[in-house]
């Protein structure tokens, strides 16, 4: 009899104890439509080798014009952004990608364990679409994916300077690589 009210007064104890987890306070991200950010080529998914995408080296900017508001307070993960390049890429003296180029994006919710939360926000540019033909790749606005520097598209004077800019044509030139 007394263990059974000493485990149901453990048990209760346990009901009523608070559980402290991670802080849930995840740092938002917030880019305003026609806000110019700077992403990184991270991966080229499915290369065909013969294509001028193929040869762009890792790290690769890509400057976009972002066409509506993103706000992870108000979009959850998993929403679908729109945009276009706000550059164009050129390798040697051959255009990689217009400057008019379609974007198409993701914000995601990514897992971090070196992080502070826990978590980030992240946005990520899936699919780019130029002269009618569309590339799957995977670019970050931080150099690497495992990086938990803060994020430029939340309200910093960063993105702030990129939108000023966001009518004066501008070129990503990259090294000169010969096609394959």
């Amino acid at each position: 009899m007394r263990r059974l009210v000493v485990t149901v007064l453990c048990f209760i104890g346990v009901l009523t104890s608070t559980a402290r987890g991670q802080n849930s306070s995840i740092e938002p991200i917030h880019a305003a439509a026609g806000t110019v950010l700077t992403f990184y080529l991270q991966t080229r998914l499915n290369p065909t080798g013969g294509e001028a995408l193929d040869i762009l080296p890792r790290g690769t900017l890509l400057r976009v014009k972002i066409l509506e508001t993103i706000d992870s307070r108000v979009n959850h993960d998993g929403f679908e952004f729109h945009g276009s390049m706000a550059s164009a890429v050129i390798s040697g003296d051959e255009v990689v990608l217009h400057s008019d180029a379609e974007v198409r994006g993701l914000l995601v919710l990514l897992r971090s364990r070196s992080h502070p939360e826990g978590f980030r926000y992240e946005l990520l540019i899936t699919e780019v679409t130029d002269g009618g033909k569309s590339y799957a790749l995977t670019a970050s606005l931080n150099p690497s994916f495992f990086a938990a520097a803060s994020q430029p598209a939340t309200g910093s004077k960063a993105g702030a300077k990129e939108n000023s800019r966001a009518n004066e044509p501008a070129i990503v030139k990259l090294p000169e690589t010969p096609l394959r």
